[in-house]
């Protein structure tokens, strides 16, 4: 397997917003079923959407402003930068949310898509958006995360490889359990799978 493009999540990969989204659905009163906040606000009656959309912006912006980088983040975008790997954002937040994380902290990526650019994960599409703006087929990207939704995006995007980080317990009982991924418990250790994936690369040349 050749790697030419890595794909991240944001929120819970890179970033450490902070955000209990358990205490978020409660907040807005959507059980833990698995989908997406998006897809359960979506069928609120109108003015609960409303409302559950106002809090959603307020604790993503907080969330923007405050974050924090996770530990080993700039270094594994470093490792794939160092070896030509096209990196590109793939995320269910807003892009307003995404473009201020990134202002903060002085990120860079090939390409950035959010929930503003198509349905949201579990769904492929912002995955085979990216893909095809960074001119990748699917067998030749992995995808880092930290949640269900983003290895069942990845999946049916057609990417062979995610790397799924330190994701929660109730994420975990949403997996399919045919469904294959490489679990690790930081990015600290997805650094090291992914020096084994551009390992590999080399050994092809």
């Amino acid at each position: 397997m050749t790697i030419r493009a890595a794909l991240f999540d944001m929120d819970g990969t890179l970033v450490d917003s902070k955000i209990d989204w358990l205490a978020f659905r409660g907040e807005v009163d959507v059980p833990s079923d698995g989908r997406p906040l998006l897809a359960q606000l979506d069928e609120l009656s109108e003015e609960e959407r409303a409302r559950g959309l106002e809090v959603l912006h307020r604790w993503e912006s907080r969330g923007a402003a405050s974050g924090e980088m996770i530990d080993g983040a700039e270094e594994i975008l470093a490792l794939l930068r160092g070896h030509d790997v096209a990196c590109a954002l793939v995320t269910n937040n807003s892009r307003s949310s995404a473009e201020l994380v990134i202002e903060r902290h002085g990120l860079r990526f090939d390409t950035v898509l959010t929930r503003d650019d198509g349905e949201v994960k579990p769904a492929p599409d912002l995955v085979l958006q990216a893909l095809e703006r960074l001119g990748v087929k699917p067998d030749e990207a992995v995808f880092l995360g930290d949640a269900h939704l983003d290895l069942l995006a990845a999946k049916a995007a057609g990417i062979p490889e995610t790397i799924l980080i330190a994701t929660p317990d109730w994420m975990l009982e949403h997996i399919p359990a045919e469904m294959r991924y490489t679990a690790v418990k930081t990015l600290r250790e997805a650094h090291a799978e992914i020096e084994r994936l551009i390992g590999n690369n080399s050994s092809r040349r």
